[in-house]
Parts: structure tokens; C-alpha cells; sequence
């Protein structure tokens, strides 16, 4: 994949001025620039998964241990709106792939739109985590010693655990979408400006790699909290 940045030095492509990519001095080529950035991102991207995982694992092993307070306080959850943000995220996911291709094919325009409608799917999430965590805190299904529904704790003791590990789990994610909102919003300037065209677009592919990251690790957080439990 490294090769097509390199094609084309300047030209025309999409009715758009292709801007030409310069590798810094430390990498032999932009091919050789283009594929230690992608195969730093996947390292990253591993990180990020094991930074997860012990959560996850968390999680499952609790869950096991005290299975009838945790599947009680789990019904406190609300799964449409889980489902909504399950289906905005996905819709960004699609956005973002267009990005890139966008990006590859030279099409500033397409690029730019495509950004645009990442960036306002993510904020739709968060929009969406921010009216379930309001009502969370209404009738205080909080974590660990901020818990005060009482009614819920008398049928499952375990509920103020089962929310301290919902809202890590929620809020980590939550917190790499607000990061992720800011990464986007540095590309559509720049993709304003067309710093980006066939020759040069590995901050537009990598942080696909980083958003596709941040919907995956959802996709495995609905069914767990919402639906299985």
C-alpha cells in the first residue's frame, strides 16, 4: 500500500491540485515513512486492546461470581439507547472508510464531507452517553461508594460494583471518542487547507485505523452490558 503515495508528484486529480509528499530525514523514502507509520499504529492499536482487556476480563469474572446482582442492576441499563449509539458508530465507521478512500483517490471535497459526517456521528454518540449517564446519576445507579438507590440494593448488593465497572468500561471508551473527535477535527482543517491527495494521506489512514479501534471495542461493550447480562 506504501507505493501509490508516491506515484504521482504533482498533478490534477478530482479537479483538485495533488499535493507532493516530503519524507523526513530519518526515513529512506515516503514509501519508507508511509509503513513504519502503519506499523507503528498497529502496535498502538494492540496496545489499546490490552489496555482493555483487563476490564473486560474484570467484568466477565465478577459477573460469574455474583451472576443474580449483576444481571439485576443490569436491567438499569437502557439497550435502546445502546442500540442508537451502536448504530451511530457504525454509520461513522462507514464515513470514515470513505474518508480514506477519499484521501487515496485525491477528492478534497469527498475527503472534507466525509470528516464532517465522522465528526458529527461521534459527537451524536457522546450526546447520546451524556443523556443515559444524566439519568444514571437521577436515580443513582453510581459507581462503588457514590451508589445510593436503595431500592436496587436490596435485590442486588453487588449493583454499585456492576456500575463501577460499567462506567470505567463506558467512560474509557467514551474519553477515546472525545480524543478521537479532536484528531478528526485537526483533519477536516487540514483537509480544507488540501494537505492531503494521493501522494500523502497517512494521518487520514491511521486514524481510520484508530476510529475503526474505538467502534470495535464498542461493538463488544453493548452486547456485554446491555444484552448478555
Amino acid at each position: 500500500m506504501a507505493a501509490h503515495e508516491t506515484q504521482v508528484d504533482s498533478s490534477e486529480l478530482d479537479g483538485y491540485v495533488v499535493p507532493a509528499q516530503h519524507h523526513a530525514h530519518h526515513f529512506r523514502s515516503a514509501d519508507h515513512q508511509f509503513a513504519t507509520a502503519k506499523q507503528g499504529m498497529w502496535i498502538f492499536v494492540l496496545q489499546e486492546v490490552l489496555f482493555f482487556s483487563p476490564l473486560f476480563v474484570a467484568y466477565l469474572i465478577f459477573k460469574f461470581m455474583y451472576f443474580e446482582s449483576f444481571h439485576a442492576a443490569a436491567k438499569e441499563l437502557d439497550w435502546v439507547l445502546g442500540a442508537v449509539n451502536t448504530v451511530i458508530l457504525l454509520i461513522s465507521s462507514f464515513t470514515m472508510a470513505r474518508a480514506v478512500t477519499a484521501a487515496q483517490r485525491g477528492n478534497r471535497a469527498a475527503l472534507s464531507e466525509n470528516l464532517f459526517w465522522t465528526i458529527l456521528c461521534a459527537f451524536g454518540f457522546l450526546i447520546v452517553k451524556y443523556l443515559e449517564y444524566s439519568h444514571k446519576f437521577h436515580v443513582g445507579t453510581l459507581p462503588g461508594s457514590f451508589f445510593h438507590n436503595d431500592e436496587l440494593l436490596a435485590i442486588a448488593p453487588q449493583a454499585p460494583l456492576f456500575f463501577t465497572l460499567y462506567f470505567c468500561m463506558t467512560g474509557l471508551h467514551g474519553l477515546h471518542v472525545a480524543i478521537g473527535i479532536g484528531i478528526l477535527i485537526w483533519l477536516w482543517i487540514r483537509s480544507k487547507r488540501g494537505d492531503f491527495g494521493v501522494n500523502y494521506y497517512t494521518p487520514v489512514e491511521m486514524t481510520g485505523l484508530y476510529w475503526h479501534l474505538v467502534d470495535l471495542v464498542w461493538i463488544y461493550l453493548f452486547p456485554l452490558l446491555y444484552l448478555v447480562s
